[in-house]
């Protein structure tokens, strides 16, 4: 059966739970994504840093869109080979104040200040109160930037994301459908030593679990061929040929990283969202990663709901016992939304001839047809 790129779901595979609308994290009502990926030169121009050459970009999560917000938010992560900004007032607070970015590791820096002028300049921050009366212009915030290692696709060390980029990502951000693969931050890299990227899914709760929409979206960068597998198939040892062709320094297999984010609108505590995080590791390991000392494996998850208890210390909060579900969404989702990114990512030659190919949809049907044709859909 020939089959053309198509999201894991639409290529032919029966996956559990029910998504919502779009299958993305913006099935979470208020939430916005936008991108500028960015890419230039040809891969003989990279003559070392700084050269006229990029595969990169920036991603841009906005949990209330453009109006200010600050939400309840939890993190965790499996292993710290990484960085994401803003963690220790997150952990204190338990609140997210703004925007949420994602790039590659050496950007950081131009992303995370460019978003706090965009803040400031936006009045989106929570100002001072002073004698019952907020003072525009004086407050404090820190914005929470993410990132994964694309060294071996683009010239990380030449520093080529500019503020002009980050404001463009900003400008995207919509609700809806959204591009995966090879789109923002996850431009250049690379996943289970296939050609990696942006991915997203959701998850909806029946009305007896709450009813409440969760949902993902992945920067993937992690894993290697071996390990990989997909529903308990080692399809990274099955496939044949398409293996990675790496010309410059090519470091151990699974040197990179993963970001999660997690939006939902069920009511739940900044310790509840911490707990959610800690689920995320289920889908990773099913997919044959977690266990590789040099990848940054990084999670952050906020709800929308609760959305003036910043304002008012008022919340509504579901007990521990109504998490099952949401638990069990979380590893769904996350599961969906990395193979979304594999799926949809495209084969790219990057700086000095270094070439991941896109993963074989029909060699990948065609294993899982003949050891799980169960999980097939009929056509």
């Amino acid at each position: 059966m020939k089959l053309s790129k198509k999201r894991v779901r639409e290529a032919g595979y029966t996956l559990p739970g029910k998504t919502g609308e779009y299958n993305a994290i913006t099935d979470v009502a208020g939430v916005e994504v936008g991108y500028k990926t960015i890419t230039f030169g040809e891969p003989s121009d990279y003559k070392g840093a700084g050269s006229p050459f990029a595969r990169t970009g920036v991603t841009m999560i906005l949990p209330q869109g453009k109006k200010r917000s600050a939400l309840f938010v939890g993190r965790h992560n499996l292993n710290g080979n990484g960085e994401l900004t803003g963690t220790h007032w997150m952990d204190d607070s338990g609140y997210l104040h703004g925007p949420i970015g994602i790039t590659n590791t050496n950007s950081v820096g131009i992303v995370r200040d460019t978003l706090a002028k965009w803040m400031i300049d936006n009045n989106y921050y929570y100002p001072y109160i002073h004698e019952g009366k907020p003072i525009e212009g004086v407050g404090y915030f820190y914005p929470v930037v993410g990132e994964t290692w694309d060294g071996l696709m683009n010239d990380t060390n030449g520093f080529h994301v500019t503020a002009s980029d980050v404001y463009e990502a900003i400008d995207d951000a919509k609700t809806g459908p959204i591009a995966e693969g090879n789109v923002g931050g996850g431009n250049g890299m690379q996943c289970h030593e296939f050609k990696g990227g942006t991915g997203t899914s959701s998850r909806v709760l029946t009305d007896a679990e709450g009813g409440y929409t969760l949902g993902v979206l992945v920067q993937a960068n992690h894993g290697t061929r071996a390990c990989f597998e997909m529903f308990g198939v080692p399809i990274g040892r099955l496939l044949k040929g398409g293996e990675a062709r790496l010309e410059t320094f090519s470091p151990k297999p699974g040197t990179g990283s993963i970001i999660v984010v997690i939006a939902t609108d069920a009511p739940v505590s900044p310790l509840q969202l911490q707990k959610i995080c800690k689920r995320i590791p289920i889908a990773i390991g099913r997919l044959g990663a977690g266990f590789e000392n040099d990848s940054g494996d990084i999670f952050l998850a906020f709800s929308t709901a609760n959305n003036t208890a910043y304002q008012d210390n008022k919340a509504t909060l579901i007990s521990d016992d109504a998490l099952d579900p949401i638990y069990k969404a979380t590893a769904e989702a996350v599961e969906e939304a990395i193979l979304n990114a594999m799926f949809a990512a495209e084969s790219m030659t990057g700086k000095a001839n270094n070439h991941f190919y896109a993963l074989p949809q029909d060699d990948v049907y065609n294993i899982l047809k003949e050891y799980r044709s169960d999980i097939l859909k009929t056509f």
